[in-house]
């Protein structure tokens, strides 16, 4: 596949972009004025990864992934922070012309809902044709067997699926087809939304061993948003957990989940359903997430539901602590704090 040349700086065909999130905070406008959603968060990607990013509906993971396009929509906006990705330098600061080609080419996105990113009135062909007109291809038929090349590698009939419409086509061919979309540019950073929500098992297992292989393949650099801690344990190299808009806790995922540092990564942990053994070990977590207007300003977040909670809960920040790889946004972690940042 022939691209026009792009002024943007981007890494070489094979170089994994870092990511770097810097005290990023994202409000979004209501009755009752500006709430945030994302409030100072740090976050470091590592370049060649899949990271995981779990918690909650609510806690803020979609935010931060559609942040990393600079694509938070109003009544949302970005209103501080950096996120600086390498080759593309500060994205926050991207716009028009330059970001939307920063999209698609250096950044591929797997939207939650499948459907919703399909045209209904258009078959997959033509959308991958107006994709590949929208990013200047100059070669539009080597952009189709491209693409028909990748459906094939992920189980589908190539031709078959280019020439039907959304509706022709089951939810796990849709997640594939978006798959592709995000894939077939070229893309070095990689985001994929719930990639395997509402689908059954074994297409479950197929599509995440496709993520596997293609990552290491392609030499991406790639982050998976999900609220199944088992997805995150089957394909993430770090795993970082959020809660009310924070991360709580980031590092390696063997270590995140074999000894999980923030009450809330217990509490999540303790909630999966158990196939053997003690089948009443599994306890949901008391009370409910917090939403955009009952986030505590100031204190721990998770105080209400936590079992560890102090007095210096109520109004202290929690110090960033660090637990060997792992950092842990906790006054109980014990560890000395570190530079405010998730690395």
């Amino acid at each position: 596949m022939t691209i026009d040349p792009d002024p943007a700086a981007a890494p070489g065909p094979h170089a994994a972009p870092g990511v770097r999130v810097r005290d990023l905070t994202v409000v979004y406008r209501t009755p009752l004025g500006e709430l945030p959603a994302l409030h100072g968060v740090s976050l470091a990607i590592e370049p060649g990864t899949i990271t995981g990013l779990v918690g909650e509906s609510g806690s803020g993971k979609s935010t931060l992934a559609l942040s990393l396009l600079n694509a938070v929509q109003p009544p949302g906006r970005i209103a501080a922070g950096q996120v600086e990705i390498d080759g593309l330098g500060d994205v926050t600061r991207l716009g028009g012309e330059e970001l939307r080609r920063a999209r698609g080419r250096h950044l591929g996105y797997v939207f939650q809902a499948a459907q919703n990113s399909l045209n209904p009135l258009k078959t997959v062909g033509k959308q991958l044709l107006d994709l590949g007109r929208s990013h200047g291809v100059a070669d539009p038929a080597a952009l189709v067997h491209d693409a028909r090349l990748l459906l094939d590698r992920m189980g589908l009939p190539g031709a078959r699926v280019l020439d039907s419409c959304q509706h022709e086509l089951s939810g796990g061919m849709r997640q594939r087809v978006g798959i592709m979309f995000a894939l077939v540019l070229n893309a070095h950073l990689v985001i994929l939304d719930e990639p395997t929500t509402a689908l059954d098992m074994i297409t479950q297992a197929a599509i995440l061993r496709i993520i596997r292989e293609i990552h290491k393949e392609r030499g991406l650099t790639t982050l998976i948003v999900t609220h199944d801690i088992g997805v995150a344990a089957e394909v993430t190299d770090r795993l970082a957990v959020m809660y009310g808009g924070r991360v709580v806790e980031h590092g390696p995922t063997t270590e995140v989940l074999g000894d999980p540092g923030h009450p809330y990564t217990q509490g999540l942990i303790r909630a999966i359903p158990r196939l053997s053994g003690d089948i009443d070990a599994a306890r949901a977590l008391p009370g409910r997430p917090p939403t955009l207007g009952t986030v505590p300003v100031d204190g721990c977040v998770f105080r209400e539901r936590c079992p560890r909670r102090m007095d210096v809960c109520e109004t202290g920040e929690p110090p960033v602590a660090w637990l060997g790889d792992r950092t842990v946004a906790c006054h109980a972690a014990g560890a000395a704090p570190r530079e405010k940042e998730h690395a």
